[in-house]
C-alpha cells in the first residue's frame, strides 16, 4: 500500500527527526517539559527515589486553618458589601465589585461547598456553556475563550467560566469567601416606611439543615451597609432573602416564576436587577420570584449582567449611605 502523501514541511521534519541521535531526541524532550511546567517540578519527576515532604506535625495543620478561618470571621464581622449566594450571578458580581472598587471589604455567603450553583454544567447535565450576545463582553473580561456563533457565543465546558470566575475572584485581595454556610435571616433596622437590611445572620449549613433534628443552634451575624442576594429558585435556599419579606410584612407576595421563555427572560433579570429593599439588592433567579418572571432555562448571559447590573446598583447604594452617614 502507497504511503499517504504528506506535505513538504512535515516531510523535511521527519527526515531531521530521524536524523538526530537518541540523546538529542531525550535532551530535547526534557527541555520541553522543562519549559512547560517548570524547572523545579521537572526535577521532582525525576527524582522520586529520593523524595520526601517537608517535617510537619499534626497540629501545625490544624492551628494554620482555624487561625486563618476565625481571624476572617472576625475581619468580616463589618464588612462593607455582603453577597449571598456564589453562583453565576453571585460571582459576577463579586468580580464587578473586587474590580471596580478594591478599597471595600466584600463578603461573599455560599451555602454550598462547592461554590459556582448551577453553573458547572449547562442544561439536562451537558458540557458546553451558551451566552447570549452582548454577555461575550463579560467572558473577554474575566479572559474565558468562547467560539462565536453569531448572536450567542459557547464556552467549551461550563465548569471552564465557572472555575475561571471564581479563581479571579478569590485571587482578589478584598473579597472572602465562606463557603458550606448558609444564611439564615436579615439583620434589619426600622425606618419610616419599613426596614432596611443592615447584614446576615449565618450558620454552617450543616447546622441549618439539622435545627430540626437538635436543640436550638444559635446563629452568628455580619454587618454590612450593603446586601447583594442571588440565592436562585431551586434547593433548600432557593430565594431566601425574598420569600423572608414576605414573611417579614415588607413584600406582600411573590409573583412566582413563570414558565420557560428565554427571548423574555434574560432582558426580565437584567433589567430589573435593583434594590428590593432599602440595604437588599436582589439579582439572579432570585428576582424572578419577586416579579413572576419566565425562567431562561439553560443560557448563562443574564446571570453574568444580572450580576453585573447589581454590583453597579450596590455600589450606588453603599456610596449614597456613606454620604447621608457624612452628612
Amino acid at each position: 500500500m502507497a504511503p499517504i502523501a504528506i506535505s513538504p514541511t512535515q516531510e523535511h521534519a521527519q527526515l531531521a527527526v530521524g536524523l538526530k541521535k537518541p540523546l538529542d531526541v531525550a535532551t530535547e524532550a526534557k527541555e520541553r517539559v522543562a519549559a512547560g511546567i517548570g524547572k523545579e517540578l521537572t526535577d521532582l519527576m525525576e527524582n522520586w527515589d529520593q523524595f520526601s515532604f517537608a517535617p510537619i506535625r499534626e497540629s501545625q495543620v490544624s492551628r494554620a486553618m482555624t487561625r486563618r478561618y476565625f481571624k476572617d470571621l472576625d475581619d468580616h464581622a463589618e464588612t462593607d458589601i455582603v453577597i449571598v449566594g456564589a453562583g453565576s450571578c453571585g460571582l459576577s458580581a463579586a468580580f464587578t465589585l473586587g474590580t471596580l472598587r478594591p478599597d471595600l471589604k466584600i463578603t461573599i455567603i455560599e451555602s454550598g461547598v462547592a461554590p459556582g450553583g448551577g453553573a458547572w454544567l449547562g442544561g439536562q447535565l451537558f458540557s458546553a456553556m451558551v451566552m447570549r450576545k452582548p454577555a461575550d463582553a463579560f467572558l473577554r473580561a474575566v479572559g474565558v475563550p468562547y467560539e462565536d456563533e453569531g448572536d450567542y457565543v459557547v464556552v467549551k465546558h461550563a465548569a471552564l467560566f465557572t472555575s475561571t470566575l471564581l479563581s479571579r475572584v478569590l485571587a482578589m485581595d478584598n473579597v472572602k469567601m465562606f463557603n458550606a454556610t448558609a444564611v439564615e435571616d436579615l439583620i434589619t433596622r426600622p425606618t419610616e416606611d419599613g426596614v432596611r437590611v443592615a447584614g446576615v445572620v449565618t450558620n454552617w449549613t450543616l447546622v441549618s439543615l439539622n435545627h430540626d433534628t437538635q436543640s436550638c443552634m444559635d446563629p452568628n451575624t455580619i454587618n454590612a451597609n450593603v446586601v447583594l442576594s442571588f440565592t436562585g429558585h431551586d434547593g433548600p435556599f432557593g430565594a431566601f432573602s425574598v420569600k423572608r419579606l414576605v414573611s417579614m410584612k415588607q413584600l406582600s407576595e411573590l409573583g412566582g416564576m413563570r414558565g420557560l421563555d428565554m427571548q423574555r427572560a434574560e432582558d426580565a433579570i437584567v433589567k430589573n436587577t435593583r434594590e428590593v429593599v432599602p440595604g437588599l439588592v436582589v439579582g439572579g433567579m432570585e428576582l424572578s420570584e419577586i416579579d413572576g418572571a419566565n425562567r431562561m432555562g439553560p443560557t448563562f448571559g443574564a446571570m453574568a449582567l444580572s450580576g453585573v447590573r447589581a454590583a453597579q446598583v450596590a455600589l450606588e447604594v453603599f456610596d449614597l449611605r456613606k454620604k447621608e452617614n457624612e452628612l
